[in-house]
């Protein structure tokens, strides 16, 4: 996916950390923590179902690419890990406070890098409407949590 500043407002927490040399980063994305370098979501293993590859991505969310760097390049990049970020969302309403999770794709075998999507439980997700969608939209604001830095959203499966 094209960059794509996301973010709105609110302080963003940055961490710098490094990138892994096999993966694209692009500004926007949804990333991780994995062997202590970032990847985007659309990196990371399939679990199967989308809830098991929420749940995984949940424990590893590490927060918003603010920086990009292209594949073959382990320079650090900056990643906000906290803040107000406007995502893309399937067409859908959605109410302040609902927690939202990282989407997946058509094909049901990978996360999307910068789609989130209505969760039931905080297990699930990487942050929390801020404001209401009352007409069905395909944006939403998202303050995000990183799980790795900050303890975002995690109740107990």
């Amino acid at each position: 996916m094209a960059n794509t500043m996301r973010w709105r407002y609110g302080d963003t927490s940055p961490v710098v950390l490094p990138t892994n040399t096999n993966y694209e980063v692009n500004i926007g994305d949804l990333l991780y923590l994995e062997v202590n370098h970032v990847r985007p979501s659309s990196a990371q293993a399939d679990q199967a179902t989308l809830i098991a590859n929420q749940e995984l991505f949940h424990d590893k969310f590490v927060g918003i690419a603010m920086q990009s760097s292209p594949a073959g390049n382990s320079d650090p990049v900056r990643v906000a890990t906290r803040g107000v970020f406007e995502f893309d969302s399937p067409l859908s309403t959605h109410e302040v406070g609902e927690l939202l999770g990282a989407n997946e794709d058509g094909t049901g075998t990978q996360l999307e890098e910068q789609s989130v999507i209505g969760v039931a439980t905080p297990n699930l997700a990487i942050g929390r409407c801020v404001k209401r969608v009352a007409t069905a939209s395909t944006r939403v604001l998202v303050d995000i949590v990183s799980t790795v830095v900050s303890g975002g959203p995690q109740a107990a499966a």
